[in-house]
C-alpha cells in the first residue's frame, strides 16, 4: 500500500512513473474496474448465477430487490460494498436479525459479493409514501445540523459502505435510527449510535419524512 488517502486521483495517485508501467499494463489486461474493485463480481460467479443466488431474498425484499413491504429495506440500488458488509456482520455476529442472521450463515464471501453487485445493479423504484411537508422541512433542517450528508453525501446517495438511504421506506428508517439510540444495532463504529443518540423522538420523525420523501 502507498498509504494515499481514497481521495481525488486515487488509485492513480499512488502510481509512480515510469516505475509502475507494469502495473498500468497489468490494470488494462484485467480491466481497470475489476482490478480496483470499482466493479467487483464475485469470482466464478456470472449475472445469471448471482440472480439465482438473490432469490430467496425475494421473499421479504422484492423482485429484484424493490421491497414492496414497508417492514423490509429496498436493495436495489444499494452499494454493493454496504450489502457485502451488512450480510458479513449478519454472518459473524455484529448485526442479528433472526432472519437474516440464517440467510447470511450459509454465504460464502463471493456469495456476498455477487448479491452486492446484483441488487446494486437493479433499478430502484419509487416506494409508496406521501410526505407531510412541515416534517419534511424540519428533517431537512436537523439533517444539516447533525452533518448526515458528510457520510451519506447530499440527496442520501451513500458512498461506498454508508448506505443509500434516500427514497427508503420510513418504517424501516424510523427502526433503524431508534435501534442506533438505543444500542440495539451497533455495527456502524461509533458513528451512528453517537448521532442517533442525541435525537429526540420529534427528531427521528422529522428525519424518517425527509429521507424517505428523497
Amino acid at each position: 500500500m502507498c498509504g494515499h488517502s481514497a481521495g481525488a486521483g486515487w488509485p492513480f495517485s499512488c502510481l509512480h512513473f515510469p516505475r509502475d508501467r507494469y502495473v498500468l499494463k497489468f490494470l488494462s489486461t484485467v480491466g481497470v474496474a475489476f482490478a480496483l474493485g470499482i466493479v467487483h463480481p464475485a469470482w466464478g460467479q456470472g449475472e445469471a448465477a448471482a440472480a439465482k443466488l438473490a432469490e430467496p431474498c425475494f421473499a421479504c425484499h422484492g423482485q429484484g430487490g424493490n421491497s414492496v413491504n414497508p417492514e423490509y429495506p429496498v436493495l436495489a440500488g444499494q452499494s454493493w460494498r454496504y450489502i457485502y458488509i451488512q450480510l458479513k456482520d449478519f454472518k459473524e455476529g455484529r448485526r442479528n436479525d433472526p432472519a437474516m442472521s440464517a440467510m447470511a450463515a450459509g454465504l460464502s464471501r463471493d456469495d456476498m459479493i455477487a448479491l452486492g453487485n446484483y441488487f446494486a445493479a437493479v433499478k430502484p423504484l419509487p416506494i409508496a409514501f406521501k410526505a407531510d411537508g412541515a416534517k419534511v422541512e424540519a428533517g431537512r433542517k436537523i439533517s444539516d445540523a447533525v452533518l448526515c450528508p458528510m457520510c451519506h453525501l447530499g440527496g442520501f446517495v451513500g458512498q461506498n459502505e454508508i448506505p443509500k438511504v434516500a427514497g427508503q421506506y420510513p418504517q424501516y428508517i424510523r427502526k433503524q435510527l431508534l435501534d442506533f439510540r438505543a444500542k440495539r444495532r451497533t455495527n456502524d463504529a461509533g458513528n451512528m449510535t453517537s448521532v442517533a443518540g442525541t435525537l429526540s423522538d420529534d427528531d427521528i420523525e422529522n428525519l424518517t419524512q425527509y429521507i424517505a420523501n428523497l
